[in-house]
């Protein structure tokens, strides 16, 4: 096997998930919310009210809008477009009845399985992206730009701001990056994709309950769904860094286990029967 080889199954299986429709309608939603949300903002004017302080500041400078939309998305949207591409990574394939012919490759099961987190990891940050990018251009489009005022009451310049926006889309690509670890997990013990992403679901839904439930505030710490609001350290002055840097650990953490456990079932698998 030449070394080109991880690379072009990479790429493979990029073109093959960004070319299916299903998955191009997944951004098209992922682009058009943060749009709805501005226009939403925009109709309520100076009076529109929010869970975060930040969100009735958009309407005075669109910046804020892209942190507005992250808040708004990360909860269930854009976990469930990664759940929908990682939940189908393998259980998909089985169910197509193409996995076997997959396995017949020189590449084998843990670089395959590694080229389908790869691409799981491609297109978390895609999404991201794209959450970012539409956010930008509604709030520019709908609103004054300028300085951004943060969540400490400190006033940044707009650079400023636009580097922030950077760290929230980079911080939370990464926890849908472990999310997808263990959608992967689950993907890798069903044939049915439907069941591997309805099952993500409601694991999400059940940590984001354990989390509201201040009796249970001991095992917060160990919730995927509690780290992902950390990213409002970067709307604040010093930036919370220290903070964040445990939601990356507790996302690595993730990783190395549920992607342990895809490993641990996926190359002792019976993709045959």
């Amino acid at each position: 096997m030449s070394r080109r080889d991880p690379l072009r199954l990479l790429r493979s299986e990029v073109g093959l998930t960004f070319r299916r429709p299903r998955n191009l309608a997944l951004l098209g939603v992922l682009a058009v919310v943060p749009v709805l949300v501005g226009v939403g903002l925009r109709i309520a004017g100076d009076g529109a009210e929010g869970p975060q302080a930040f969100l009735s500041q958009v309407a005075g400078n669109g910046v804020v809008l892209t942190f507005a939309a992250f808040f708004v998305m990360v909860p269930l949207i854009l976990p469930l477009a990664v759940a929908v591409v990682a939940g189908d990574a393998i259980a998909g394939e089985a169910n197509l009845g193409t996995l076997r012919y997959l396995l017949t490759a020189p590449a084998g099961r843990t670089h395959l399985l590694a080229v389908k987190y790869g691409n799981i990891v491609i297109f978390a940050f895609t999404a991201c992206l794209v959450v970012a990018v539409a956010g930008l251009a509604a709030g520019f489009a709908l609103f004054p730009v300028g300085p951004v005022t943060l969540l400490s009451g400190t006033t940044v310049p707009l650079a400023d701001g636009l580097l922030r926006i950077g760290l929230v889309a980079l911080y939370t690509a990464a926890g849908m990056a472990a999310l997808g670890a263990l959608a992967l997990a689950v993907s890798t013990l069903t044939e049915a994709p439907i069941g591997a992403i309805a099952a993500t679901v409601v694991l999400l839904v059940v940590a984001q309950v354990l989390q509201a439930i201040p009796a249970l505030s001991a095992i917060k710490p160990y919730l995927l769904t509690s780290w992902w609001n950390v990213a409002d350290g970067a709307l604040r002055d010093p930036i919370g860094f220290d903070r964040m840097g445990e939601g990356l650990l507790a996302y690595l953490a993730y990783v190395v286990i549920f992607g342990s456990i895809a490993w641990a079932r996926f190359t002792g698998k019976d993709v045959t029967a």
